[in-house]
Protein backbone atom coordinates (compact mmCIF):
# COMPACT_ATOMS: atom_id res chain seq x y z
CA UNK A 1 0.00 0.00 0.00
CA UNK A 2 1.32 3.55 -0.68
CA UNK A 3 1.84 5.89 1.95
CA UNK A 4 -1.10 7.63 0.94
CA UNK A 5 -4.41 7.00 -0.90
CA UNK A 6 -4.49 10.49 -2.39
CA UNK A 7 -3.48 12.25 -5.50
CA UNK A 8 -0.50 14.17 -3.95
CA UNK A 9 -0.56 16.23 -6.88
CA UNK A 10 -4.23 17.37 -6.41
CA UNK A 11 -3.15 20.49 -4.36
CA UNK A 12 -5.86 22.17 -2.88
CA UNK A 13 -8.51 19.48 -4.07
CA UNK A 14 -10.82 18.69 -0.76
CA UNK A 15 -10.46 15.07 0.34
CA UNK A 16 -13.34 12.84 0.77
CA UNK A 17 -12.52 9.03 2.55
CA UNK A 18 -15.75 7.03 1.78
CA UNK A 19 -16.33 4.07 4.40
CA UNK A 20 -17.97 1.58 1.88
CA UNK A 21 -18.83 -1.70 1.44
CA UNK A 22 -22.27 -1.39 0.05
CA UNK A 23 -23.97 -0.60 -3.42
CA UNK A 24 -24.34 2.86 -3.04
CA UNK A 25 -20.58 2.94 -1.60
CA UNK A 26 -19.71 2.16 -4.92
CA UNK A 27 -22.41 4.21 -7.01
CA UNK A 28 -20.74 7.17 -4.55
CA UNK A 29 -17.38 6.35 -5.44
CA UNK A 30 -17.98 6.22 -9.26
CA UNK A 31 -19.52 9.76 -9.44
CA UNK A 32 -16.89 10.78 -7.54
CA UNK A 33 -14.21 8.93 -9.59
CA UNK A 34 -15.30 10.98 -12.55
CA UNK A 35 -15.48 14.77 -10.32
CA UNK A 36 -12.37 16.28 -10.45
CA UNK A 37 -12.97 18.75 -8.10
CA UNK A 38 -12.36 16.55 -5.41
CA UNK A 39 -9.56 14.08 -4.18
CA UNK A 40 -11.70 10.86 -3.11
CA UNK A 41 -10.61 7.43 -1.98
CA UNK A 42 -12.62 4.36 -0.33
CA UNK A 43 -11.94 1.70 2.86
CA UNK A 44 -13.13 -1.59 2.90
CA UNK A 45 -13.48 -3.36 5.98
CA UNK A 46 -12.32 -6.52 4.73
CA UNK A 47 -14.73 -8.72 5.74
CA UNK A 48 -15.38 -10.33 1.85
CA UNK A 49 -13.00 -12.20 0.59
CA UNK A 50 -12.71 -11.48 -2.57
CA UNK A 51 -14.30 -8.07 -2.93
CA UNK A 52 -15.09 -6.28 -6.11
CA UNK A 53 -12.28 -3.88 -7.59
CA UNK A 54 -13.23 -0.08 -6.64
CA UNK A 55 -13.62 2.54 -9.11
CA UNK A 56 -11.31 4.99 -6.90
CA UNK A 57 -8.01 3.96 -4.73
CA UNK A 58 -8.85 1.72 -1.69
CA UNK A 59 -7.62 0.78 1.21
CA UNK A 60 -8.83 -2.69 2.50
CA UNK A 61 -8.70 -3.24 6.58
CA UNK A 62 -9.57 -1.54 10.14
CA UNK A 63 -7.78 1.31 11.17
CA UNK A 64 -7.64 0.30 15.17
CA UNK A 65 -10.48 1.78 16.02
CA UNK A 66 -12.10 5.16 16.03
CA UNK A 67 -8.98 6.46 17.45
CA UNK A 68 -6.64 5.05 14.73
CA UNK A 69 -9.14 6.09 12.50
CA UNK A 70 -8.82 9.33 14.10
CA UNK A 71 -5.25 9.87 13.51
CA UNK A 72 -5.73 8.74 10.04
CA UNK A 73 -8.52 11.35 9.12
CA UNK A 74 -5.76 14.12 10.76
CA UNK A 75 -2.39 12.86 8.93
CA UNK A 76 -4.22 13.23 4.98
CA UNK A 77 -6.18 15.61 5.93
CA UNK A 78 -9.37 14.56 5.26
CA UNK A 79 -12.15 17.03 4.39
CA UNK A 80 -14.86 15.13 4.90
CA UNK A 81 -15.88 11.64 5.78
CA UNK A 82 -18.86 9.36 4.87
CA UNK A 83 -19.91 6.41 6.12
CA UNK A 84 -21.35 4.06 3.21
CA UNK A 85 -21.14 0.76 4.82
CA UNK A 86 -23.78 -1.68 5.39
CA UNK A 87 -26.89 -0.62 8.13
CA UNK A 88 -25.68 -3.05 10.51
CA UNK A 89 -22.06 -2.40 10.68
CA UNK A 90 -22.59 -0.79 13.97
CA UNK A 91 -19.46 -0.87 15.19
CA UNK A 92 -17.68 0.79 12.38
CA UNK A 93 -20.60 3.43 12.60
CA UNK A 94 -20.10 4.73 16.04
CA UNK A 95 -16.12 4.45 15.36
CA UNK A 96 -16.81 6.33 12.24
CA UNK A 97 -19.07 9.18 14.30
CA UNK A 98 -16.45 8.90 17.37
CA UNK A 99 -13.06 9.89 14.98
CA UNK A 100 -14.96 12.36 13.01
CA UNK A 101 -15.63 14.10 16.69
CA UNK A 102 -12.24 13.67 17.48
CA UNK A 103 -10.95 14.62 14.59
CA UNK A 104 -12.80 17.51 13.94
CA UNK A 105 -13.79 15.99 10.53
CA UNK A 106 -17.32 16.53 9.20
CA UNK A 107 -19.14 13.81 8.33
CA UNK A 108 -22.86 12.03 7.03
CA UNK A 109 -24.05 8.36 6.31
CA UNK A 110 -25.25 7.40 3.28
CA UNK A 111 -27.79 4.66 4.63
CA UNK A 112 -30.46 3.04 2.20
CA UNK A 113 -33.96 3.42 3.92
CA UNK A 114 -35.12 0.38 6.22
CA UNK A 115 -38.28 -1.62 5.21
CA UNK A 116 -41.49 -1.25 6.34
CA UNK A 117 -43.95 -3.55 7.00
CA UNK A 118 -46.41 -3.99 4.55
CA UNK A 119 -50.44 -5.45 4.72
CA UNK A 120 -49.60 -9.45 4.51
CA UNK A 121 -46.16 -9.55 5.95
CA UNK A 122 -45.88 -11.67 9.25
CA UNK A 123 -42.82 -9.60 11.37
CA UNK A 124 -41.38 -10.50 14.67
CA UNK A 125 -39.02 -7.33 14.86
CA UNK A 126 -36.29 -8.06 17.74
CA UNK A 127 -33.11 -5.60 18.55
CA UNK A 128 -30.56 -8.28 17.94
CA UNK A 129 -29.33 -11.75 16.79
CA UNK A 130 -29.00 -12.70 19.82
CA UNK A 131 -32.64 -12.27 20.36
CA UNK A 132 -33.77 -13.58 17.21
CA UNK A 133 -32.46 -17.67 18.60
CA UNK A 134 -35.24 -16.75 21.02
CA UNK A 135 -37.76 -15.95 18.74
CA UNK A 136 -37.89 -18.87 17.28
CA UNK A 137 -39.15 -20.78 20.13
CA UNK A 138 -38.63 -23.85 21.17
CA UNK A 139 -40.45 -26.31 18.91
CA UNK A 140 -38.27 -27.24 15.71
CA UNK A 141 -38.39 -25.66 12.80
CA UNK A 142 -37.17 -25.20 9.49
CA UNK A 143 -35.37 -21.77 9.34
CA UNK A 144 -33.81 -19.54 6.63
CA UNK A 145 -30.83 -17.45 7.72
CA UNK A 146 -30.50 -14.70 5.70
CA UNK A 147 -27.93 -12.78 8.02
CA UNK A 148 -24.61 -12.52 7.04
CA UNK A 149 -21.66 -14.77 8.39
CA UNK A 150 -21.09 -12.89 11.24
CA UNK A 151 -23.07 -13.65 13.76
CA UNK A 152 -24.80 -17.05 12.43
CA UNK A 153 -23.05 -18.76 15.54
CA UNK A 154 -25.28 -17.49 17.82
CA UNK A 155 -27.93 -19.87 16.44
CA UNK A 156 -25.79 -22.93 18.06
CA UNK A 157 -28.04 -22.17 20.92
CA UNK A 158 -30.91 -23.52 19.30
CA UNK A 159 -29.79 -26.97 17.93
CA UNK A 160 -33.18 -28.32 17.65
CA UNK A 161 -33.87 -26.10 14.68
CA UNK A 162 -32.67 -27.26 10.87
CA UNK A 163 -31.27 -24.06 9.33
CA UNK A 164 -30.44 -23.23 5.36
CA UNK A 165 -28.00 -20.42 5.65
CA UNK A 166 -26.99 -18.39 3.06
CA UNK A 167 -23.70 -15.98 2.96
CA UNK A 168 -21.35 -14.14 0.52
CA UNK A 169 -18.48 -16.28 1.61
CA UNK A 170 -18.66 -19.81 3.94
CA UNK A 171 -19.57 -18.88 7.76
CA UNK A 172 -16.16 -19.40 9.53
CA UNK A 173 -15.51 -22.22 11.79
CA UNK A 174 -18.89 -23.95 10.38
CA UNK A 175 -21.61 -24.34 12.91
CA UNK A 176 -21.74 -27.09 15.56
CA UNK A 177 -25.75 -27.77 14.51
CA UNK A 178 -26.73 -31.10 13.62
CA UNK A 179 -28.52 -29.74 10.64
CA UNK A 180 -27.44 -27.06 8.41
CA UNK A 181 -27.45 -26.36 5.08
CA UNK A 182 -24.95 -23.57 3.56
CA UNK A 183 -25.93 -21.78 0.31
CA UNK A 184 -23.39 -19.30 -0.71
CA UNK A 185 -24.59 -16.71 -3.48
CA UNK A 186 -24.24 -13.13 -3.74
CA UNK A 187 -27.63 -10.60 -4.20
CA UNK A 188 -29.36 -9.30 -5.87
CA UNK A 189 -31.83 -12.17 -5.00
CA UNK A 190 -35.30 -11.97 -7.04
CA UNK A 191 -39.17 -12.52 -5.76
CA UNK A 192 -39.15 -15.51 -8.12
CA UNK A 193 -35.94 -16.91 -7.32
CA UNK A 194 -36.72 -16.79 -3.43
CA UNK A 195 -40.12 -18.03 -3.91
CA UNK A 196 -39.16 -21.23 -5.17
CA UNK A 197 -35.89 -21.31 -2.99
CA UNK A 198 -38.12 -21.38 0.08
CA UNK A 199 -40.61 -24.00 -1.50
CA UNK A 200 -37.78 -26.05 -2.31
CA UNK A 201 -36.25 -26.12 1.32
CA UNK A 202 -39.62 -26.06 2.85
CA UNK A 203 -38.67 -23.11 5.13
CA UNK A 204 -41.04 -21.77 7.96
CA UNK A 205 -39.83 -18.86 8.95
CA UNK A 206 -37.14 -16.58 7.98
CA UNK A 207 -34.44 -14.83 9.91
CA UNK A 208 -33.35 -11.19 8.62
CA UNK A 209 -31.69 -8.39 9.18
CA UNK A 210 -33.27 -4.93 8.55
CA UNK A 211 -31.03 -3.64 5.83
CA UNK A 212 -33.30 -1.99 3.42
CA UNK A 213 -32.96 -1.90 -0.55
CA UNK A 214 -34.12 -3.93 -3.51
CA UNK A 215 -31.05 -6.21 -3.69
CA UNK A 216 -32.37 -8.75 -1.17
CA UNK A 217 -36.15 -7.44 -0.48
CA UNK A 218 -36.87 -10.77 -2.74
CA UNK A 219 -37.00 -12.84 0.26
CA UNK A 220 -39.33 -10.21 2.43
CA UNK A 221 -41.79 -10.19 -0.49
CA UNK A 222 -41.61 -13.77 -1.16
CA UNK A 223 -42.82 -14.68 2.62
CA UNK A 224 -45.23 -12.07 2.34
CA UNK A 225 -46.80 -14.63 -0.68
CA UNK A 226 -46.43 -17.29 1.12
CA UNK A 227 -47.78 -16.20 4.78
CA UNK A 228 -43.98 -17.19 6.59
CA UNK A 229 -43.00 -15.34 9.77
CA UNK A 230 -40.02 -13.11 9.57
CA UNK A 231 -38.29 -12.70 12.85
CA UNK A 232 -36.74 -8.96 11.74
CA UNK A 233 -33.41 -7.71 13.13
CA UNK A 234 -33.78 -3.70 13.26
CA UNK A 235 -30.97 -1.59 13.13
CA UNK A 236 -29.13 0.65 15.80
CA UNK A 237 -27.20 3.91 14.69
CA UNK A 238 -25.75 6.45 15.71
CA UNK A 239 -28.53 9.16 16.60
CA UNK A 240 -26.64 12.24 15.73
CA UNK A 241 -24.88 11.79 12.15
CA UNK A 242 -26.76 13.27 9.22
CA UNK A 243 -28.06 10.66 6.96
CA UNK A 244 -28.66 10.48 3.27
CA UNK A 245 -30.45 8.23 1.42
CA UNK A 246 -29.27 7.92 -2.03
CA UNK A 247 -25.99 8.51 -4.12
CA UNK A 248 -27.22 12.14 -5.48
CA UNK A 249 -28.30 13.24 -2.27
CA UNK A 250 -25.06 12.38 -1.15
CA UNK A 251 -23.52 14.43 -3.88
CA UNK A 252 -25.51 17.45 -3.46
CA UNK A 253 -24.09 17.35 0.50
CA UNK A 254 -20.90 17.31 -0.59
CA UNK A 255 -20.69 19.93 -3.02
CA UNK A 256 -22.55 22.09 -0.44
CA UNK A 257 -19.96 21.66 2.15
CA UNK A 258 -17.07 21.11 -0.20
CA UNK A 259 -17.62 23.52 -2.76
CA UNK A 260 -16.08 27.39 -3.13
CA UNK A 261 -17.80 29.98 -1.20
CA UNK A 262 -18.71 31.62 -5.43
CA UNK A 263 -20.19 28.43 -5.75
CA UNK A 264 -22.59 28.52 -3.48
CA UNK A 265 -23.32 32.13 -4.91
CA UNK A 266 -22.64 33.78 -1.44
Amino acid sequence: MAETLFDMSATGRPRILILGGTTEARQLAERLAADRRYDAAISLAGRTADPRPQPLPTRVGGFGGAEGLAVFLKRESISLLVDATHPFAARISHNAAAAAAASGTPLFALRRPAWDAQPGDRWTRVASVAEAVSALGAAPRRVFLAIGRQEAFHFEKAPQHSYVVRSVDPVTPPLNLPDAKAILAHGPFAEADELELLGEQAIDVIVAKNSGGTATYGKIAAARRLGLQVVMVERHEPADVPTVCDCDEALERIHQWLSPVKDRGV
